[in-house]
């Protein structure tokens, strides 16, 4: 059976939450000896829609038509910033109001999470979105219930995604439903993603947003990030900073509400994070803790389980089933 998907994108919409989800569901049709999922882009009209970063899709249907392609499998609504004006259209909340009971599977990527939460469509739900929008959803939307670390949700049918890569994440698990683990694992392996990536997207945004925030700590951030490896004692912070430490750990409070030594060791952590993912040498927690002064094997297990929602062995685990013998060979026979 082939499945029915439906995008809809508008003008300002995040291209990756457009050609992201598209990619994972034509690479399963290409991976397969039969088409499996029939894909149709919907916008305000048929033909071009300029995204947020210039480039265009093209649309084959307008979302008035959207009544037309019933029975749908799935619909998804992409997020951007042309977001905040479609929910205030009238016209197309009312026309995804109509077409909802008959569509098996109604979901988000990123942002678009406002759209179907201005029709009135993820009342009662567990949603997520974008990192940095989800105080707003919550704040706008009082009747859902706001999830701002989780990758993606399903409840009541209903599925949301956190911001743009995320909407990867979602289309994948929506293939594993619909074909198995095998596909979804091929299908990643084609994308070079992770089949189910671990930990929640906090991960990605904390020193992020620790750097942009950094105020007078950006000289010594930078240097820390430089090599975290180094014995950053609080005495040695303050003193590249010429302050008391006891005015750096203000300094952090005020600017970054952590301790030198809480963002020291996160910074180390990703560090460790990284050597797991790269996965080049299968080196030991006890001496992945000593390189990354985290310790010991246990303390690295308890911080790592802390900050990323997983243990270090899960996560390595995660990475290394993605990487088979023959995904290896076609990485090879790319270069």
């Amino acid at each position: 059976m082939t499945r029915h998907i439906a995008l809809f994108a508008y003008p300002d919409c995040q291209l990756l939450d457009v050609s992201g989800p598209w990619q994972v569901f034509a690479s399963a049709n290409a991976l397969s000896p039969q088409p499996l999922y029939q894909l149709t882009l919907v916008a305000d009209a048929v033909g071009p829609v300029a995204t947020n970063g210039g480039l265009a899709v093209h649309a084959t249907h307008s979302y008035h038509q959207l009544t037309h392609l019933l029975p749908l499998d799935t619909l998804l609504v992409a997020g951007g910033s042309g977001v905040l004006q479609q929910r205030e259209i009238a016209a197309v909340k009312q026309v995804l109001c109509e077409v909802a009971p008959e569509v098996r599977r109604l979901g988000s990527i990123c942002s678009g999470a406002f759209l179907l939460a201005a029709a009135g469509l993820l009342d009662g739900c567990r949603v997520t979105t974008h990192w940095r929008h989800a105080p707003q959803l919550a704040d706008e939307y009082p009747a859902l219930s706001v999830e701002p670390d989780a990758l993606y949700i399903e409840s009541n049918g209903r599925y949301t995604s956190a911001g743009v890569t995320a909407g990867i994440d979602l289309a994948l698990s929506l293939v594993e439903a619909d074909h198995g683990a095998d596909l979804a694992g091929r299908v990643a392996r084609e994308l070079v993603v992770f089949l189910q990536r671990p930990g929640g997207q906090s991960q990605f945004s904390e020193i992020l947003r620790h750097q942009q925030e950094a105020g007078p700590l950006r000289r010594l951030l930078d240097q820390l990030h430089a090599d975290p490896s180094v014995d950053h004692g609080l005495e040695s912070m303050a003193d590249l900073m010429a302050v008391s430490p006891r005015h750096l750990t203000r300094l952090f409070r005020r600017y970054l509400n952590t301790t030198p030594g809480a963002y020291l060791t996160q910074l180390r952590l990703e560090q460790a994070r990284l050597a797991l993912l790269n996965g080049r040498e299968n080196v030991s927690l006890e001496r992945l803790a000593q390189r990354w002064r985290l310790g010991g094997a246990e303390q690295l297990r308890r911080q790592f389980q802390r900050y990323y929602g997983v243990s270090p062995s899960v996560y390595r685990q995660r990475f290394a089933s993605s990487q088979t013998d023959d995904s290896i060979q076609e990485k090879v026979s790319c270069l």
